[in-house]
């Protein structure tokens, strides 16, 4: 195994969706997406991510072209294993594409990809994601089960889910996020010795960052939700500048 360096730095990649559902809760266009992409660049973002989903619940297909020419940040095009979303991202090309498990019925994305279970189903897509220069990620569970399948699979990233963790935190159950941490940490650790770049992402808070921040081997976090629900109260460049604060200071 060719095990990656790890850096100082740890990027912070802002999903800005949920700027999106409120525009869609009324129609037309305000709150624009775009608007907070670049908010999110002048304050110090390290990268957009945006989630199209089957249904269009908030980001649209005619947002990608304009986010991407709005900002410089790379564009992390959160995406399901579908022939039609496939089609978009190869159309678009960001510079990063995450696999994510979707269902229709689901609030927000529940779990990690099953990698491993669905092997021959994502062959063609990462190959021809890869094949277009387009940074494939895989959006998993911190399991090795998971990470070998993401190795097989020619992933060159790999984003951990880590709403146990946050849910773990929100029940009092301080056992329970104390194992998650360390089961993050620990997979955070194998990916990099697979030559895996680990990020990670889901329920983070200014409460419950740190110490995923601190975690080393981590190249990045995807936050979304929690920074659009601050923004109402503190402002979109406050949250996200805090947010970026914690960060540095776990590091």
């Amino acid at each position: 195994m060719n095990s990656l360096p790890t850096s100082g730095k740890l990027r912070l990649g802002v999903n800005i969706d949920h700027v999106a559902t409120i525009r869609n809760a009324r129609g037309g266009d305000h709150p624009d997406p775009v608007r907070a992409a670049e908010i999110v660049a002048a304050v110090g973002g390290d990268g957009i991510t945006a989630h199209l989903r089957e249904d269009r619940r908030h980001i649209r297909d005619e947002d990608l072209a304009r986010i991407q020419t709005a900002t410089d940040l790379p564009l992390n095009l959160e995406m399901a294993a579908t022939e039609e979303m496939l089609e978009i991202a190869l159309r678009h090309k960001p510079h990063a594409a995450c696999i994510v498990p979707e269902k229709r019925e689901e609030r927000t994305t529940e779990g990690g990809l099953d990698a491993a279970g669905q092997h021959n189903r994502l062959v063609p897509i990462v190959s021809r994601l890869r094949d277009a220069g387009i940074r494939v990620s895989l959006f998993i569970e911190a399991e090795e089960r998971q990470l070998e399948a993401a190795r097989l699979l020619g992933a060159p990233v790999v984003e951990f889910h880590t709403g146990e963790y946050a849910h773990a935190g929100l029940d009092g159950d301080a056992g329970r996020e104390a194992s998650e941490l360390a089961r993050i940490a620990r997979m955070s650790a194998l990916a990099r010795e697979m030559g895996i770049e680990p990020h990670a992402g889901h329920g983070l808070t200014y409460e419950n960052v740190k110490p995923i921040a601190a975690i080393p081997e981590l190249a990045e976090l995807n936050i979304g939700h929690y920074l659009v629900g601050e923004a109402v109260f503190v402002g979109l460049e406050n949250a996200v500048r805090r947010m970026r604060e914690l960060m540095d200071e776990a590091r």
